[in-house]
């Protein structure tokens, strides 16, 4: 079945709206080209040829050309997510999706997904934690326009410890033998081949479970799981290797255990303090709080119809409600946050709900644009290539109707989406 992936991927059709013969000519009224700066320009055009930004030029031109006549929007670079998780999404069937789907129908409901995150304005996203052969067809499928959807940097499976957080709980040990990825390990020696078979599977980024989460069903807490020799295996390999490490840690210890080890960026970091604060900027990673996450599972948690086990529901009423000011400890404390939602935990097409819950975190509008271009950008080394609108950069770009400056929640309304200059 594993063997048809591939070619099922490859029947879903592509849903680009028009593809423009080079050059087209995107006529902007406002555009803010390199959020890095704040500077909103007026009547401006965005050439693009082969995909790419060919220059930016004053005033509106390319008459009689392919013009794409956005004069009464805001322009801005196309949308990074540097948490999602494409090929799944929350619901009271995801447990029994975990034992029932395939690898093949998993790519197909990240097809359905990854277009829904495309249309939403995000033409990057992070994928942490997927089964390795549907998200890796899923990355091919949008990068050969098979698939519409956003350009997809991929970890496959989690390198985890045996029984916690990114392991297979909760149902009977027969299904959790066949189920278990090989991701999943113990000791120095196990971890670094973990590691390694991580990136010879494809893995763009290495993500690790540090600590316990929520939606594990275990009640085996939100603290430190790996050990620290473990944690220092994992990072020396993965960067031997050219590969980014992520840690998916909520506990303070695990958190600062991984920084200390020399991780890259930490997903959630719901419990860190001031000692997390001092080592996040010490090794210059990145912060991915994940609010919608947060908010999401809290309200699930408390509501008449939650669907969470026992186990998943004491932890999201803990961990929950702390993620907001967690945000607002690490922004004050100067740290670099890049935008991320763990969407597919809360809906796949509602990811700019975030930009709200990080101006609540104390993030001006305008930070909280940049943690979605330009940071994200330079937390996946990818300046070079998108975050902003300059010449030689992908022809990425989205546009709004109203000022994201005044209400960032304009860009729950994206009204236009060109992803490597395609528009969809």
């Amino acid at each position: 079945m594993k063997r048809i992936l591939a070619a099922g991927v490859a029947l879903v059709a592509l849903a680009a709206t028009s593809a423009y013969a080079a050059p087209v000519y995107v006529q902007a009224g406002r555009l803010l080209a390199d959020p890095a700066t704040g500077k909103v320009e007026t009547n401006k055009t965005v050439v693009i040829e082969n995909g790419r930004v060919l220059r930016i030029e004053d005033g509106f031109t390319g008459e009689g050309a392919n013009v794409v006549d956005l004069k009464d929007s805001f322009v801005l670079p196309g949308l990074i997510d540097s948490h999602v998780h494409l090929t799944s999404e929350q619901g009271p069937n995801s447990r029994l999706n975990e034992v029932t789907q395939s690898s093949a129908e998993q790519a197909m409901v990240g097809a359905r997904y990854a277009k829904k995150t495309l249309k939403a304005g995000f033409t990057t996203v992070a994928d942490l934690g997927a089964e390795n052969q549907a998200i890796f067809a899923l990355r091919k499928a949008t990068a050969n326009g098979d698939v519409a959807g956003p350009r997809i940097i991929a970890s496959g499976s989690a390198v985890s410890v045996h029984g916690g957080h990114g392991d297979i709980n909760g149902f009977s040990e027969d299904v959790m033998h066949v189920l278990r990825p090989e991701s999943v390990c113990s000791g120095v020696e196990d971890c670094r081949r973990a590691v390694r078979e991580q990136v010879w599977k494809g893995a763009d980024i290495i993500k690790i479970t540090a600590t316990g989460g929520v939606l594990s069903n275990t009640a085996a807490g939100l603290a430190q799981q790996f050990q620290e020799d473990e944690l220092a295996s994992i990072v020396e390999s993965a960067h031997r290797m050219g590969r980014q490490v992520t840690a998916h840690a909520h506990g303070v210890d695990g958190i600062n255990a991984f920084l200390k080890a020399g991780g890259d960026s930490i997903e959630h970091g719901t419990y860190l303090d001031d000692q997390s604060i001092a080592l996040f900027k010490k090794n210059g990673a990145y912060l991915v709080p994940t609010l919608m996450a947060g908010d999401f599972v809290a309200r699930i948690a408390a509501s008449p119809g939650n669907f969470f086990t026992p186990a998943q529901t004491a932890k999201a009423l803990e961990a929950g409600p702390k993620m907001l000011d967690m945000a607002r400890k690490a922004h004050n404390g100067g740290v670099k946050i890049a935008f991320g939602t763990d969407s597919g935990v809360s809906a796949h097409g509602d990811n700019a709900g975030e930009f709200a819950l990080l101006v609540k975190a104390g993030l001006t509008p305008l930070e909280a644009i940049q943690t979605a271009t330009v940071n994200a950008a330079a937390h996946f080394k990818m300046s070079n290539e998108i975050g902003s609108l300059a010449a030689g950069k992908a022809g990425d770009l989205i546009a709004v109707k109203g000022d994201p400056l005044k209400d960032v929640t304009e860009l729950t309304r994206v009204s236009f989406v060109m992803k490597g200059g395609v528009a969809y």
